[in-house]
């Protein structure tokens, strides 16, 4: 089995947070690395303003139990306070966790400053990586807006969309499937998978391409 340098960015897009993938690029390019060191660098501080938030309706040490799951403190994120959430009873599952309290205007969610598009595909491009956009079913934009976002994603170096992901409908697969193929990207496939129980789509269970895309790995 063969593995790629991968990693996943935070931007922002018209006031929107949108998830950008960089794949096979050189893990020791400065530029690149630099860039995500300035994205971390308002993780720990976000997460304490976070907890702050819970505290005020009633859920106490979230910050310390997040920390708990997080292997790497400047990598803490809200999927960490979700699983603290679970395993103190407050939620039953990642879900309705997120959806009651971890998305905007529910009560410990806290913006942040992310990168821009622009910066996040420069960073993968310049370290001789493909930019790809990740699971974009699962933003909420317009059919016209999503094609204004992919026409810049494209004019800024971006080459691949996922078009099967563990959070896509099948519908969502045709839809991002035939938007590569109007557009020229490459296809991928993610099942999104962080962890057993916490997944839309087990490791190993997600369906493959459809038929007619070219897929990104093809280009490692």
């Amino acid at each position: 089995m063969a593995f790629v340098n991968g990693v996943e960015i935070s931007i922002e897009w018209e006031g929107l947070q949108i998830h950008v993938l960089g794949l096979a690029f050189d893990a020791g390019n400065e530029a690149l690395n630099a860039g995500l060191a300035t994205i971390r660098a308002g993780r720990i501080d976000r997460a304490r303003r976070m907890s702050a938030e819970l505290e005020k309706i009633g859920i106490r040490g979230a910050f310390e139990g997040a920390m708990r799951f997080a292997e790497n403190p400047s990598l803490i994120s809200r999927a960490h306070f979700a699983r603290y959430l679970i395993e103190s009873g407050v939620s039953k599952d990642m879900r309705s966790v997120f959806e009651s309290y971890l998305v905007p205007g529910r009560p410990g969610y806290v913006d942040h400053r992310w990168a821009t598009l622009a910066d996040s595909i420069r960073w993968v491009v310049g370290a001789g990586g493909i930019a790809a956009v990740a699971h974009p079913g699962r933003y909420k934009l317009s059919p016209r807006d999503m094609r204004r976002f992919l026409a810049d994603f494209k004019d800024l170096g971006g080459r691949a969309i996922e078009v099967v992901s563990g959070s896509h409908t099948q519908e969502h697969v045709g839809t991002y499937g035939r938007l590569a193929n109007e557009y020229g990207f490459l296809a991928s496939r993610g099942s999104d998978f962080h962890g057993p129980g916490e997944s839309y789509v087990d490791l190993g269970k997600l369906a493959p391409l459809p038929d007619g895309l070219k897929p990104v790995w093809e280009a490692f």
